[in-house]
């Protein structure tokens, strides 16, 4: 998908963004809903202040970051880019995914769901160690590519 495809869509949704400089930032006030979509152009940033679901996205490209104020729902998510960073508020939920290649980055406020990798919530797997933040934990095991296949 092409950045002026996706600012298309965003503007027949009514939902604000920003260009700085390479980034496209949304900026909504509320909720994002894109469904339909199958990716998104490279260098997209969320930071709207409500929930992010993009059900039908199957992959995402370098450079995607979630900073929102709320959950992600990529239910149909395959395949990540190495780059993307999840920094939102609340929890992201990946029941598809295949892979995590090294260079993906978690630090979400919440719970990270897993479903096709772990069949869990990754703070639930019994592998964590006690006293070492789950995410932080989930992080060294990305960098050291034990979810790549």
């Amino acid at each position: 998908m092409t950045r002026e495809d996706f600012i298309e869509i965003l503007e027949g949704k009514g939902y604000s963004y920003e260009i700085v400089g390479e980034e496209l930032i949304v900026t909504h006030k509320g909720h994002v809903y894109l469904d339909g979509l199958e990716t998104l152009p490279p260098g997209v940033e969320f930071k709207n202040e409500g929930e992010v679901d993009l059900s039908s996205l199957k992959t995402l490209p370098p450079g995607v970051e979630f900073k929102n104020g709320g959950d992600i729902n990529l239910r149909l998510l395959k395949t990540i880019s190495s780059g993307v960073k999840f920094k939102n508020t609340g929890w992201v939920s990946l029941p598809s995914l295949e892979t995590i290649p090294v260079g993906v980055e978690f630090s979400n406020e919440e719970r990270v769901w897993l479903g096709s990798l772990m069949e869990r919530w990754f703070e639930d797997w019994k592998g964590n160690i006690e006293g070492v933040n789950s995410k932080r934990l989930l992080n060294v095991m990305i960098s050291k590519g034990i979810f790549e296949r």
